[in-house]
């Protein structure tokens, strides 16, 4: 099997038909950076192009290779990165009180470097949550119909 490249659309099997994601970064201490984007189809699409074009549900760092190599996920398709996700996209963290189950202070981070916001804004809210997700999470996720912004923390 030839190496993974930027640019690799993915294509992921869910019980609710075949889902897709661009692989865009890779981050040395995380790995793999993918795109994961809101379309489910029945069958594969024909222009890749037009789906990368879309703005991704979520992002989420994911061990790709392994998954291409258990056959977990395929490599459909090489498609060139949109100029506006080509830039390492900024995620949010932040540790949860289990007495609330809320995050009381969110920090920023773009990939070197981590701030502390506190609060979340509405539009800090639509950032992906930093975090290394296995298949099975990245499935229910992708499932359930999933967003950043409307995650209860």
């Amino acid at each position: 099997m030839a190496g993974l490249k930027i640019g690799d659309v993915v294509e992921i099997k869910t019980r609710n038909g075949l889902a897709y994601a661009q692989y865009t970064h890779k981050h040395k201490q995380y790995g793999a950076l993918l795109r994961v984007f809101s379309v489910i189809s029945d069958s594969r699409p024909v222009n890749f192009e037009f789906l990368v074009m879309d703005e991704p549900r979520f992002m989420c760092f994911f061990p790709l290779s392994a998954a291409v190599k258990q056959g977990i996920v395929s490599v459909v398709a090489n498609v060139a990165i949109p100029l506006e996700a080509k830039r390492f996209p900024v995620f949010r963290s932040g540790g949860v009180d289990p007495s609330t189950g809320k995050v009381a202070n969110w920090w920023l981070w773009d990939g070197e470097s981590e701030w502390m916001v506190g609060s979340l804004t509405a539009e800090q809210r639509r950032l992906s949550i930093l975090g290394v997700w296995n298949d099975t999470f990245l499935i229910e996720r992708i499932e359930s119909g999933w967003s950043p912004e409307y995650d209860p923390r």
